[in-house]
């Protein structure tokens, strides 16, 4: 797809973002802490999709379609905070679609809206990019994110090392974290090519001021390994499962 026709499309799904409702499936969230042990303090709680009754993501997905991802978007944003205020959560991550951002400056104001009903802080909201969604115009996902960095928003790479672009990826877009992808994390600790690899980013993202977020961290081992190569953000169910509307208990290693 050319420049011109992502244009038109975006102008296009703009026009009826004002007529868009409300997504049509019930959904709630589940939140799994980001932390940093070496201070025994949770940096971020990451908003996971569920049903209204607690259904996993995957029953939510099936639902979203091209017709509906922009007010599935619309409706995680949202939701995330309403219940992230609920909860007294301090700073809450939220996945977004760059797919259903058409213009950042008018598809941000839903998000704008909600953390002033709400009193949530801007610059306590993280939006995560989800490297394997795929995007085909770079150029307009380096104006959304840094559109979200000039309102205040923290931005993040899902997935990071998982996707289509990787490095060239963070070159572009520059990011205030990434979040190693957990194919990279499992079992580091016995896989020296994961760890020269995890080195390079960790070098990478020092030099440009990139915090770097370990996900899917599942054992001592890994943890320990993660820590040596200089991660000091993790998460992962060796620090605690998502917990369905409420805030997890964290088991410190």
């Amino acid at each position: 797809m050319d420049a011109e026709s992502n244009t038109r499309g975006r102008r296009v799904g703009c026009n009826g973002c004002a007529d868009a409702g409300e997504f049509d499936v019930p959904i709630s969230m589940a939140f799994q802490p980001i932390v940093r042990p070496s201070t025994r303090t949770v940096f971020a709680q990451e908003a996971l999709v569920r049903g209204a009754a607690g259904e996993p993501a995957g029953a939510i997905f099936a639902h979203v379609n091209d017709g509906n991802r922009y007010r599935f978007d619309q409706a995680c944003r949202v939701r995330a905070i309403e219940e992230a205020t609920a909860l007294g959560v301090g700073c809450v991550s939220i996945n977004f679609m760059p797919n259903a951002v058409y213009q950042p400056e008018l598809c941000i104001r839903t998000t704008l809206e909600a953390a002033k009903e709400y009193g949530f802080p801007i610059d306590s909201i993280i939006f995560e990019i989800t490297e394997s969604e795929r995007v085909d115009d770079l150029q307009h996902l380096r104006a959304i994110v840094e559109h979200y960095q000039a309102r205040g928003f923290k931005t993040a790479i899902d997935d990071f090392g998982a996707g289509y672009a990787g490095l060239n990826l963070l070159a572009e877009l520059r990011t205030d974290l990434v979040k190693l992808d957990m194919a990279l994390v499992r079992s580091i600790d016995r896989d020296p090519g994961r760890r020269a690899i995890v080195r390079g980013i960790m070098q990478v993202c020092s030099e440009l001021g990139i915090d770097v977020i370990a996900e899917g961290v599942e054992t001592p081992d890994e943890y320990q390994a993660l820590r040596d190569l200089g991660v000091d953000l993790f998460q992962g169910y060796l620090f605690a499962r998502p917990a369905f509307r409420a805030v997890a208990e964290v088991r410190w290693p």
